[in-house]
């Protein structure tokens, strides 16, 4: 076998990223094995505990059925959209016990892995980018969103339950990718149509990349911009937590996580404004 299709073989995602998918699974079925009232509210949502683990369930399998090449059609990519998806895709969905939601969490996360192995092993095969629920990505970003999304509700339940979170600087790492692709497609069109804006955002030990605003539209560079008029360094668990919505950023700066540079460095608490948490 050429060495490159061995290793495209051995390692379909990039390094690290099957595992994070596997661990963190794994977490948040520790988190809810165990549990016996999941009807306990989870802080800042109108979800239940039961409801939150149900949606991820239901997620990991949707997400696995794309990986495989199926076809599941999930709003039209909007907040609107993907909140009416989930609660229509809930009340169609009875489950709620902790045990029965955490070993599919798991297994759905596994079938998702391994339909994207079969996906890199077949050397014959096209691999046209995948239909998501946030438009079309090709696999390893496709996997990378999966990583947010459990990170994003197992941050929740690990809330709701009042123990340790499972996002650390490594596996924020491996959503970037996730965000570079997304960012321009979230954007908020209102928050957006009148400014022009050059950020550079760096995440303390981590990776940095720019974003460019201009005409009301958004481009992402996986590198930070040399001319940037707002410079932005944040702790990446951090970064995560504002990037979806689940932490307040002028807490953030307050406590020192956040810090800004620039010719303009009062861009900066805007810049979490410009976005609708995916």
């Amino acid at each position: 076998m050429h060495p490159t299709a061995q290793h495209r073989t051995q390692e379909p995602l990039p390094h690290g990223l099957a595992r994070a998918i596997r661990e963190t699974a794994g977490d948040i079925a520790t988190l809810l094995r165990g549990v016996d009232d999941t009807s306990v509210a989870v802080p800042d949502s109108q979800w239940t505990l039961g409801e939150a683990a149900a949606h991820l369930a239901q997620a990991n399998e949707l997400m696995a059925d794309v990986a495989a090449g199926r076809e599941r059609p999930y709003g039209d990519g909007t907040p609107q959209s993907l909140a009416a998806a989930n609660a229509q895709a809930l009340a169609t969905f009875e489950e709620r016990r902790a045990q029965p939601l955490a070993s599919m969490i798991q297994e759905q996360a596994a079938a998702f892995l391994d339909a994207v192995h079969r996906g890199a092993s077949d050397e014959n095969a096209a691999h046209p980018p995948l239909v998501t629920p946030l438009g079309s990505m090709n696999r390893h970003v496709f996997a990378s969103y999966l990583l947010t999304h459990m990170l994003g509700h197992g941050y929740d339940l690990a809330r709701a339950l009042k123990r340790p979170h499972m996002i650390d600087r490594e596996r924020v790492e491996l959503c970037m990718p996730f965000f570079l692709s997304v960012m321009p497609r979230v954007a908020d069109p209102t928050a957006i149509a009148d400014l022009a804006a050059r950020y550079s955002i760096r995440l303390r030990g981590g990776p940095a990349f720019g974003v460019s605003l201009a005409d009301g539209a958004v481009v992402v560079t996986p590198t930070p911009l040399k001319r940037a008029d707002c410079t932005i360094l944040l702790e990446p668990v951090t970064f995560l937590l504002i990037a979806l919505g689940r932490r307040n950023p002028w807490r953030a700066m307050a406590q020192g996580h956040i810090l800004a540079w620039g010719r303009k460095p009062w861009l900066a608490p805007r810049f979490p404004t410009l976005f609708t948490a995916p």
